[in-house]
């Protein structure tokens, strides 16, 4: 049995500790191989722990570290004035050898920005991009979508690896022999777009290696007819919150018009199987774990608001990803296809990054 070990910045995200470490010990119960570093203030974590009972030390360690990255922390601070915050320390870890993965709940942008100066790029790749599944009309099926907010001003070239790397992540995850991959527009005919799209897909069109299908607008994405949808981080970031405030609404218009009366809370009662079938279905806490991919790390984030269930399942991706070899299996891909495509290499520079916590 290949013990799997992961490194948690147990400091990140909005709740931190008291969500992060009832997560870990949730996940540790769940898979015997797996190992876990509690990265952060020892005197706090080792209080968590002991409230919560006992554990098996030799399978949940914890690394100290003195700083923590707020959420609304600039990246440049945070990378130049942070060198012992509990992000930097776990993703430490993972150049080290030490962990297989890093998981954080912590701010977008500086976990971007500390993940890709410390763990660098993969060969052929520039910039990283954010990918996560998202649910469609299929009961068995989610859509890999990326970017996500890492870059806002991507070139054709970066959206091209985008599509390779999501590509690769979808075959190995979703186990999908060819994934279909298509480019978010704004219609799926050829003249539409703007040029950004309109060279991605003349270079996507062009690679025989990648099963391109075309464009797909922003209300197909949910369809389940495609497998990877690729867009620039501007615009895949703000369809995702979209998203998601969708969902806001359409819970709470449901749960209002149920509560209305006698006659409604009765017919709740009549579909509440269904009403439970669909509350899984578009759960988001098992859609969080966003992975940070293009780098010579596996990185995972949670969403900053993560419960402990939500969290518990980005330690699960993060295990998937170790479990698939993602990262030889994109890097093998990658040197393949750019070898093929001959693309010139894009700026290699920094990227902008939303700041998103």
């Amino acid at each position: 049995m290949n013990i799997i070990t992961i490194a948690v910045d147990a400091m990140g995200g909005d709740h931190g500790p008291p969500v992060i470490v009832p997560a870990v010990l949730q996940v540790l119960a769940k898979y015997k191989n797996l190992h876990l570093i509690l990265v952060g203030d020892r005197s706090t974590l080792e209080g968590r722990l002991q409230s919560l009972g006992r554990y098996d030390s030799t399978r949940l360690t914890i690394q100290h570290a003195s700083q923590r990255v707020e959420m609304d922390e600039s990246p440049a601070v945070a990378l130049r004035s942070k060198k012992d915050s509990s992000m930097r320390v776990a993703i430490n870890l993972v150049k080290d050898n030490k962990a297989d993965a890093c998981v954080s709940a912590g701010n977008t942008g500086a976990l971007m920005a500390t993940a890709r100066f410390v763990l660098k790029m993969l060969p052929g790749i520039d910039r990283p991009a954010i990918i996560s599944p998202i649910p469609t009309v299929k009961s068995n099926k989610s859509v890999r979508m990326l970017d996500l907010g890492a870059n806002v001003d991507s070139t054709p070239e970066n959206l091209f690896q985008f599509a390779i790397m999501g590509s690769v992540l979808a075959s190995a995850i979703d186990n999908i022999e060819t994934p279909k991959v298509c480019l978010l527009n704004i219609g799926k005919e050829d003249i539409k777009g703007n040029e950004l799209v309109k060279q991605a897909s003349i270079l996507l069109s062009g690679s025989q290696l990648i099963n391109y299908v075309g464009y797909v607008e922003g209300d197909h994405i949910y369809d389940g007819e495609v497998d990877v949808v690729v867009c620039d981080g501007f615009v895949g970031n703000v369809a995702l919150k979209t998203s998601e405030g969708v969902v806001a609404l359409f819970g709470k218009l449901l749960k209002s018009a149920f509560n209305k009366n006698l006659l409604t809370r009765f017919v709740a009662v009549l579909a509440l199987p269904i009403l439970k079938s669909l509350k899984k279905h578009i759960d988001p806490d098992r859609y969080n774990g966003a992975s940070l991919i293009g780098l010579q790390g596996i990185v995972v984030k949670s969403h900053g608001s993560a419960k402990q269930r939500a969290f518990s399942y980005a330690i699960e991706s993060a295990m998937m990803q170790v479990e698939k070899n993602i990262l030889q299996r994109i890097s093998t891909e990658v040197e393949q296809l750019l070898k093929l495509s001959s693309l010139p290499p894009a700026e290699n520079h920094i990227p902008k990054s939303t700041g998103e916590n």
